[in-house]
C-alpha cells in the first residue's frame, strides 16, 4: 500500500495512533510535576500546529511534554513557587530563538562543523537507549499486559495487510485493554465520574504567569540539553521521511517553531514541549510520514484535552499496555541512529571517530552528571556536548597517517 497516497480515514486513524504513542508520555510529565495533564495534551497540539505553522507544514514532528524538565520543574517549584516556574518556561524559548538565529547566520556549514554524523549518530541512539529505561519500567509493571501488547502489535506489523497493518499500536493497545480488564486491571471509577465535557484548568482559569528573574535564568541552561536532542531528532525525521528538513524548511524553522511552542506552553501552563521520538518510531514502523498526519494528532490531542470523559478513559489504560509498545518504538529509534553511521559511511577505522562515539555513548548510558554551583546537566545532553567537544578538539586523521 502506497503509505504516501492516504485516504482522510486512513490519515485519520493513523494520526489518532500517533497520538496513542506520544500521549502516556505526554501526560506522565505533568502528572509528575504537578501540572494539568489536560492542558499538557492542549498545549502539546497547540503546540504542534505552532511547529508546522513555523515550518511550512512540511516537517512531520509531534511536540509533546518534555522528561527533561522533570527535575528542573520540581526544584524550580519549590523555590519560587509554580507561577515564577511557568514563567521560567519563557528561557526556554529564548535559547531556541538564539540558536535559530545562529543556524539562520551560519547555514548549514555551522551544522556540518559542530554536529557530523560521528556526533548525531551517537545521539540518536542514545535518544532510543535513553528511553528504553522507561519503557521497561513501564512495562514491568505488569508483563503479561505488555507482552499482550507488544507481541500484537508485532504480528500486525508483520502479517497485517493494507490499512490493518498500519495501526499495531491501536492494535497492540486495543488487545492489552481488553486482556487488562478481564484480570482487574482497569478503574473505570474515574471514567465514571468524569464529565463529558471539561476544559483544561489553565484554559478556565486562564492567568498569565508570574515573570520572575531568578528562575527564568535558572531554566536557560537546562535548555541546552533538549535543543541538542531537537537537532538529533530532526535528523532521525529526515532520514525516517527520506527528505533533507536541515535544509529545508530549515533547521533554524524548526528551532524557532520549537521555541514559540515552549513560549506557548508557558502562557497557558503545560510544561516545556519537545520533538518526540516516540511518534518518529511509530512512522518508522508505518512508514506514514505525511506531516498532515501528524496535525491530525495534534488536533485529536486538543480534543482529548477537552473531552472529560474521553481523557479519563485514556488515562485509565494500565502502564503496562503502553509500555509494551515503548518496547518497540524506542528500540527503533536507535536503530535509525545506527542507520546514520552507517548511511554516511562514518569511517571506524579512525581512532578519533572511535572515541568520539565510545565516549558520548559511554556518558550518556553511564548516566554521567556534570555540576557547577546550582547548575547541573546530564544524560543526552551532557553526552552530546561531550561529542561535540571532542568532534572540534580532536586532530583529522590523514590515511597517511595510519
Amino acid at each position: 500500500m502506497d503509505t504516501n497516497n492516504l485516504t482522510t480515514f486512513r490519515k485519520t486513524l493513523v494520526g489518532v495512533q500517533f497520538l496513542f504513542v506520544a500521549f502516556g508520555a505526554t501526560v506522565l510529565v505533568p502528572l509528575l510535576v504537578g501540572l494539568d495533564p489536560s492542558t499538557a495534551l492542549f498545549t502539546a497540539g497547540i503546540g504542534t500546529f505552532i511547529f508546522h505553522l513555523i515550518t511550512k507544514g512540511k516537517v512531520p514532528i509531534f511536540l509533546g511534554s518534555s522528561f527533561a524538565f522533570i527535575a528542573p520543574i520540581i526544584a524550580a517549584s519549590k523555590e519560587w513557587g509554580m507561577p515564577g516556574t511557568l514563567a521560567s518556561f519563557a528561557g526556554v524559548a529564548l535559547v531556541y530563538f538564539v540558536m535559530s538565529v545562529l543556524v539562520k547566520w551560519q547555514g548549514k556549514a555551522l551544522l556540518d562543523k559542530i554536529f557530523p554524523p560521528v556526533v548525531i549518530g551517537p545521539v540518536i541512539i542514545l535518544i532510543g537507549l535513553s528511553l528504553s529505561g522507561s519503557a521497561v519500567d513501564m512495562a514491568k509493571t505488569n508483563w503479561l499486559l505488555a507482552f499482550v501488547s507488544l507481541i500484537t502489535a508485532i504480528l500486525v506489523l508483520t502479517l497485517g495487510k493494507g490499512l490493518f497493518k498500519l495501526v499495531p499500536v491501536i492494535s497492540g493497545i486495543i488487545v492489552g485493554y481488553i486482556v487488562a480488564m478481564f484480570i482487574g486491571e482497569v478503574d473505570f471509577k474515574p471514567v465514571q465520574e468524569a464529565a463529558w465535557f471539561a476544559l483544561p484548568s489553565a484554559i478556565s482559569n486562564f492567568h498569565l504567569p508570574h515573570f520572575a528573574l531568578e528562575p527564568f535564568l535558572y531554566m536557560i541552561p537546562v535548555a541546552i540539553a533538549p535543543v541538542i536532542e531537537h537537532v538529533g531528532d530532526v535528523y532521525v525525521v529526515s532520514a525516517v521521511a527520506d527528505k533533507d528538513f536541515v535544509k529545508e524548511p530549515g533547521l533554524h524553522r524548526t528551532m524557532l517553531g520549537d521555541g514559540l511552542a515552549c513560549l506557548a506552553a508557558s502562557l497557558f501552563g503545560g510544561p516545556p514541549v519537545t520533538t518526540y521520538s516516540e511518534v518518529t518510531g511509530a512512522m518508522s514502523i508505518t512508514r506514514v510520514t505525511q506531516p498532515q498526519v501528524i496535525r491530525i494528532a495534534a488536533l485529536t490531542a486538543i480534543v482529548f484535552s477537552v473531552i472529560g470523559k474521553l481523557s479519563a478513559l485514556l488515562r485509565s489504560i494500565p502502564t503496562a499496555v503502553l509500555g509494551g509498545i515503548m518496547l518497540l518504538l524506542f528500540g527503533t529509534i536507535a536503530s535509525v541512529g545506527i542507520h546514520n553511521l552507517i548511511q554516511h559511511r562514518v569511517d571506524l577505522n579512525q581512532t578519533r571517530n572511535i572515541i568520539i562515539i565510545s565516549v558520548t555513548l559511554t556518558m550518556g548510558i553511564g548516566g554521567a552528571v556534570l555540576s557547577f554551583g546550582g547548575f547541573s546537566m546530564s544524560g543526552i545532553g551532557l553526552a552530546a556536548i561531550i561529542g561535540v567537544v571532542l568532534n572540534l578538539v580532536l586532530p583529522s586523521e590523514n590515511k597517511a597517517d595510519k
